[in-house]
């Protein structure tokens, strides 16, 4: 008995959306769905996005690819979070890890214990009982311990790596699997009588029609935003940075940092991203508060080895279209969204919607709740990341340019100012199931940028002062113990 019809799917768009989009689907959907991918050569990758969240290596981890081969051909390196300089007030520091901070007690979380020895007197900073953070700022490495309950176990990584390599990656993994690639450009798209795509005219002269189309074209939103015309959110009254300018350089020699640095900046920030063959820097600005002259001179200004390109600029915009699934048309990636690299999510949100539409995959024809589900949780995550995007900027001390004291003043959406208020009162974090950014992303931000709240769990009163003092010591000593015991960066990456 032969099984359903293989649905004909288009991506549009290559670049590391679209590939990862055509890898996914044709490695977990095999005999459900036929994936061609059209893209041109005269459109290139922005290829800014060189750092990337721990969630990408579940996706490699998944299509069956070997991590080290993975690294090399991308030039990765490890990274263990994102140090923020300069961002609560000038000369402040403090790293985002991807772990915990201590381990709870009786299902208090550390943070409260930390907070309630911090009312008797000076204490050290909270990352000093984060293992990531602390073998961060050694520039060490170690492969957390897998289901393991020690503090071995308890933080999570992610790759540094060089994006116009990961595309054709994905690319050379898909091509066997069956995915079809067409080189050609889309000239026009044509459209069934009830408003769905019924197929694309190349420039080649060909007509490629299909069942479900994956709109991986970059900001232009060629399918949903130019054909569909899906209104477009815009927030940049929140996330004002609407520029970029990109610099490479040489490594310098040394120790490499396992960890994404961003350094405030007077209109924004700049990032620096170690690769195992180069340096990624750039200055994510304001064009509002600092002309694409001006920044393009403060980025060459700040790298630190020999320039290997002239400074490039990128042109963007914050926000999400209304919706990402619409009619036959599902956008991934800059198609469907656009948040700052601030916190690496531009990678992941791409991931995450090619799994939500794995997920509800339409195997017997589009079902109006299988789209209305897939745009709730796309957009849930926009909206949760973009809340603690604003955070960064918003929770800050700084006035010394005009920038920053517009960002500090400025009124935030509701969803935000409701989270902060729950932190000031009484140290707690919202909650949610799933999703990016939980409990320990929120706290590091929160303390790390001089929020200090006014309460705590009155349950962390419950030790005495010696024996809360002998815990906390202990568990301190033993973070740095593990993070010592590592080898460097560069050794983990077999490079010593």
């Amino acid at each position: 008995m032969n099984g359903p019809k293989p649905v004909e799917l288009v991506i549009v768009g290559g670049g590391t959306a679209g590939w990862m989009a055509a890898a996914a689907i044709a490695q977990h959907l095999r005999g459900v769905a036929r994936v061609r991918l059209i893209e041109s050569a005269d459109i290139g990758i922005v290829g800014v996005g060189e750092a990337t969240l721990p969630h990408v290596r579940q996706f490699v981890e998944a299509l069956g690819i070997d991590e080290r081969a993975f690294m090399a051909a991308t030039d990765a390196t490890y990274k263990l979070g994102i140090a923020f300089e300069n961002f609560g007030a000038i000369g402040e520091r403090y790293v985002h890890p991807f772990g915990t901070f201590g381990r709870p007690l009786a299902g208090i979380g550390f943070h409260h214990f930390w907070l309630r020895q911090g009312r008797g007197g000076a204490v050290p900073p909270i990352g000093e009982w984060s293992l990531g953070v602390t073998a961060a700022t050694a520039r060490r490495f170690a492969q957390p311990r897998a289901d393991d309950l020690s503090l071995a176990a308890s933080y999570g990584y992610a790759y540094q790596f060089d994006a116009t390599k990961f595309a054709p990656f994905l690319r050379d993994f898909a091509l066997p699997l069956g995915v079809v690639r067409t080189e050609a450009r889309v000239v026009s798209v044509e459209r069934h009588a009830d408003g769905d795509v019924a197929a694309l005219l190349l420039d080649t002269g060909e007509r490629v029609a299909g069942d479900l189309f994956v709109d991986c074209s970059g900001f232009r939103s060629l399918l949903l935003g130019d054909a569909l015309a899906e209104p477009w959110e815009d927030w940049s009254q929140w996330l004002p940075c609407d520029r970029a300018t990109a610099m490479p350089c040489e490594s310098p020699p040394g120790e490499i940092e396992p960890y994404t640095r961003a350094t405030a900046m007077p209109a924004g920030w700049r990032w620096r991203i170690p690769l195992t063959s180069r340096v990624g820097n750039g200055y994510v600005f304001s064009s509002a508060h600092c002309s694409e002259d001006q920044a393009c001179a403060a980025i060459a200004g700040a790298v630190e080895g020999r320039a290997l390109a002239d400074p490039r600029v990128l042109r963007f915009r914050a926000g999400r279209r209304r919706h990402s699934w619409v009619r036959n048309v599902v956008a991934v990636g800059l198609a469907s969204g656009f948040l700052e690299p601030l916190e690496s999510t531009s990678i992941y949100l791409a991931q995450m919607a090619i799994e939500r539409l794995i997920d509800l995959f339409p195997v017997d024809g589009i079902a109006a709740a299988d789209r209305a589900e897939f745009n709730r949780l796309v957009d849930m995550e926009y909206d949760r990341i973009r809340d603690f995007l604003i955070l960064h900027y918003h929770a800050t001390r700084r006035d010394d340019s005009p920038f920053w004291d517009h960002v500090r003043t400025m009124a935030i959406p509701d969803s935000l100012s409701d989270k902060m208020e729950l932190w000031r009162r009484t140290a707690r974090v919202e909650r949610y199931g799933e999703g990016l950014f939980l409990e320990p992303s929120w706290i590091a931000v929160y303390l790390g940028q001089g929020i200090v709240p006014a309460g705590y769990d009155p349950r962390a009163d419950i030790p005495g002062d010696a024996q809360l003092a002998q815990a906390m010591g202990g568990l301190r000593d033993e973070v740095a113990r593990i993070a010592s015991a590592m080898p460097g960066h560069r050794a983990a990456l077999g490079m010593a």
